[in-house]
């Protein structure tokens, strides 16, 4: 159908150098004879216009058996545009590295076409492939039809969010876990609590293959999964020399940019003091044909990163340095059971211990880290310290103190007067 409403203002946002969505609308409009884009170009029109949302939340809609996947959204003028009155968005369960067949991808669209408004987002910040406007009546059938075809919905609302991870050694040379075992294997494990809301809020888990964090889950992750190693970084010397004869300035480039100042060059032979490495990547991105990852590989386990919610923005704080995942076991229950029974004591603390809306890394903020590593059961180690002590108000038991306070107090007293 042709374009019937007048969009001066968003008009304004396809002169600019890069591709726009208003111009993706128009041609779902006009070539993909879609009422609910021309509609939707209509009322974003009147927002831009009118300066006003013109969005309501649709309540609780969604799927049958699924409290999650479904996002519910109506127009509040639906006199003015009746073909989004019903505006929905469904999440769909991506593929672990988003990697599709184009008949996966017809597929996809085919369904879309059948039963929504053929707008499409791929993907959705927490990775999900996201069809934009469905109506209500139509969300159970579309389900089934995705269903039918080996898809399911993803995860919204206070429940596990999709799984997501990085293409891993699929496509990666850095890789030292299998993000889409991983990836692959929570997914099927934790389908209850994708599906089905029943948190203080959300959680995500994201996967990254090494400490490139190519899907920034350090930043974005309740639980970030980032592939490292604990041997030493490995060395060619012969492609080393070839860097250097070949005008490359090693000096400047790579060791006065290693932030611990652990490699050193010395007569045309790189070293690094590999205790001190803190796996940052720089000098393996930098010297890819003479440096690589070590071969004693597993993951470093994160927790608490988001966005600013009820508190501000977070990065994930190191938990478990260091885990093997060699996925090994046979049975997908039992695959990364070390991992798994981490997250069950985390997720019973927060469900007890969560207020509304409150993400794992603001419940360990507001209860402190020594409340946190009780419920999961974990030692203190030195790679979980952020930074040194600010707060001085922070006592001890008797029983944590190695002999109890009188020994001490008795070591003080001898120490001063000695």
């Amino acid at each position: 159908m042709p374009l019937t409403h007048k969009t001066p203002l968003l008009d304004e946002l396809e002169k600019g150098p890069f591709p726009s969505f208003v111009t993706d609308l128009k041609r779902a409009a006009n070539e993909g004879n879609s009422a609910t884009a021309n509609d939707l170009l209509g009322q974003l029109e009147l927002s831009y216009k009118q300066k006003v949302g013109h969005w309501k939340h649709g309540g609780i809609v969604g799927v049958f058996g699924y409290g999650g996947g479904v996002i519910g959204r109506y127009s509040d003028v639906p006199t003015m545009f009746p073909a989004v009155e019903h505006f929905h968005t469904m999440r769909i369960n991506q593929p672990a590295s988003r990697f599709y067949t184009s008949e996966a991808l017809r597929t996809l669209c085919d369904i879309w076409d059948r039963h929504g408004s053929k707008i499409t987002n791929m993907h959705g910040s927490t990775g999900d492939i996201v069809f934009l406007g469905c109506r209500t009546e139509a969300l159970e059938p579309c389900f089934a039809d995705l269903t039918a075809h080996g898809f399911d919905l993803g995860g919204s609302g206070s429940a596990l969010r999709t799984p997501s991870c990085c293409v891993g050694k699929a496509r990666c040379e850095w890789a030292c876990i299998d993000t889409q075992d991983i990836c692959y294997s929570l997914t099927m494990t934790y389908q209850d609590e994708m599906h089905r809301p029943a948190w203080p809020y959300k959680f995500k888990f994201k996967i990254s293959g090494c400490p490139n964090d190519c899907v920034a889950s350090i930043a974005r992750a309740d639980c970030s999964i980032i592939g490292t190693w604990r041997d030493d970084i490995r060395i060619n010397q012969d492609e080393v020399k070839k860097y250097a004869d070949s005008g490359f300035n090693i000096q400047s480039y790579v060791l006065d940019l290693c932030p611990t100042k652990c490699i050193t060059l010395d007569g045309g032979k790189l070293a690094i003091d590999n205790k001190n490495c803190t796996r940052c990547m720089h000098c393996i991105n930098v010297l890819p044909k003479a440096l690589r990852p070590g071969t004693d590989t597993g993951a470093t386990i994160l927790i608490g990163a988001k966005a600013p919610i009820l508190e501000g923005a977070q990065m994930g704080a190191v938990v478990i340095p260091f885990l093997k995942m060699d996925g090994s076991a046979e049975d997908v229950e039992e695959q990364y059971s070390d991992l798994k029974d981490f997250i069950a004591k985390l997720w019973d603390w927060w469900d007890e211990e969560g207020k509304n809306r409150e993400r794992v890394g603001e419940l360990i903020q507001r209860l402190g880290y020594h409340e946190f590593l009780k419920a999961v059961e974990l030692e203190p180690l030195p790679q979980m310290v952020k930074e040194p002590r600010s707060n001085p108000y922070i006592f001890f038991k008797e029983e944590e103190v190695e002999g109890g306070w009188e020994r001490n107090v008795d070591e003080y007293r001898a120490r001063h007067q000695a």
